[in-house]
């Protein structure tokens, strides 16, 4: 009898991970965490905020690891990466077996190793992971790349994620009336090229996309994706610099909201990451009801450390500056802006027990303080004729103008300013010549005549 009983107890405890992973598709789901942008080599001071907010899900939105590999920034010497001589791409591809021991390194972190003890971990990919920066159908190398995307997710053998062409999946979670459902996109295996206006998820799991909507109704339902959906910062910063997101192949995104429009799927809201700082935005011209995209990125990586300790708060000026009609500001912010340049985690909570059920969505920062977050009743997300008709009326052109549709002046001023700085520079400088090469001129003169 005692000989049974060790062994039942080893088997407990070898499983109790798996079965833990089970039972979360039938037990309430009331908190769940995601997040993006995890450099497997640098310090993840984030994870012990993540497991104190003790959520039963985890979400991985992409960058994972930083699987590729980064050639030094040089502007001149014989491998240029920058500039108008550049003569090699800055970015390129790890082989298979660099690749896999990035994903062990970023598997074997104590703190990580801890949430997956604790709760259940899904994903997707954006394209650091993918194997190269900014790539979409064209890489090579993204078979082997989705195989150890999987393992590192411990999906299944027998998994269909590992015969399809792509790493989209779906979830549901929680009994009838708390349900959750949770759909993965992959925005790289199908994608085609940036300033194509072309396909971003391809035709098969775009079918796959309009099944999932059309199935078995939840209460809410979180669509990840790696790059954003309703932010649209590339045609406010550009021609500085440009991101990806859904807004730079707009038939797609015009599809995706037209989709999830005639589904009449209640709950929907997006996570996404990639860009390296946290934000709340929202679309009320999309469906019958509000749309929010909460974005958390990155975990390790963020804008404000890529810069000197001094300059941070420039960086926190020219975010509030950054025309962003789909931004929610509130209160909850920590900084003017409304976004959050630090290492960062989303945080999803919601009250079951409430009448009517509540959902708080939160940027949390590496103390799990919260930085940014909006909560509301999730009755809100559900396609209404009062909506509708307000949208019409344009009651809610805070959240209905797209940044495309800004004025000159306003969409593009912060080019204004940085090129204006320039320009009030140089003239400066040459002021400054010529006051100089005049007053040498005139000591000259001087030192003749005496």
């Amino acid at each position: 009898m005692a000989g049974s009983l060790l062994v039942h107890l080893f088997l407990l405890i070898l499983f109790a991970p798996s079965l833990r992973a089970a039972t979360n598709a039938t037990a309430v789901v009331s908190r769940i965490a995601f997040g993006s942008c995890a450099n497997q080599s640098a310090p993840q001071p984030v994870w012990e905020a993540i497991v104190g907010f003790d959520p039963q899900v985890f979400i991985w939105l992409g960058d994972n690891v930083y699987g590729d590999n980064k050639r030094p920034f040089r502007v001149f010497g014989r491998e240029r990466t920058v500039g108008p001589w550049r003569n090699v791409p800055r970015f390129y591809p790890a082989t298979e077996e660099e690749l896999r021991g990035k994903y062990e390194l970023a598997k074997a972190n104590p703190g990580y190793a801890k949430l997956r003890e604790r709760a259940r971990v899904i994903g997707t990919w954006d394209d650091h992971d993918y194997g190269l920066n900014d790539a979409g159908k064209e890489y090579s190398g993204k078979e082997f790349s989705q195989r150890l995307l999987l393992d590192f997710l411990d999906e299944a053998e027998d998994s269909s994620r590992r015969k399809q062409a792509g790493v989209y999946a779906s979830y549901m979670f929680g009994p009838e009336g708390k349900r959750v459902k949770v759909i993965m996109l992959d925005t790289r295996y199908h994608r085609e090229p940036l300033l194509s206006d072309g396909t971003i998820l391809g035709d098969p799991q775009w079918q796959w996309l309009e099944r999932e909507l059309h199935g078995p109704p939840s209460e809410m339902t979180i669509i990840g994706s790696s790059i954003q959906v309703v932010s649209n910062l590339s045609a406010t910063t550009g021609p500085l610099f440009y991101v990806e997101s859904w807004a730079r192949f707009p038939r797609e995104r015009e599809r995706l909201f037209r989709l999830i429009d005639s589904s009449k799927r209640n709950g929907v809201l997006f996570i996404s990451g990639d860009v390296h700082f946290g934000e709340i935005a929202r679309f009320d011209c999309g469906a019958q009801y509000p749309l929010y995209d909460i974005t958390s990125s990155g975990l390790t990586q963020s804008v404000e450390n890529s810069v000197p300790a001094v300059l941070q708060s420039v960086m926190r000026l020219l975010a509030w500056l950054t025309p962003t009609p789909m931004r929610v500001f509130s209160p909850n912010c920590r900084h003017k802006s409304c976004s959050y340049g630090q290492p960062n985690f989303g945080a999803i909570e919601i009250d079951w027990n409430a009448v009517p059920s509540w959902v708080k969505i939160e940027l949390r920062d590496l103390q799990g303080n919260s930085v940014d977050g909006v909560e509301f009743p999730i009755s809100e997300l559900k396609p209404s004729n009062a909506h509708a008709n307000k949208k019409e009326g344009h009651s809610f052109e805070a959240h209905c103008s797209l940044e495309t549709e800004l004025s000159w002046l306003v969409r593009y001023r912060l080019a204004l300013l940085f090129f204006g700085t320039i320009a009030v520079f140089v003239v400066v400088l040459v002021l400054l010549v010529i006051a100089c090469c005049s007053a040498t001129k005139m000591f000259t003169r001087k030192c003749k005549m005496a």
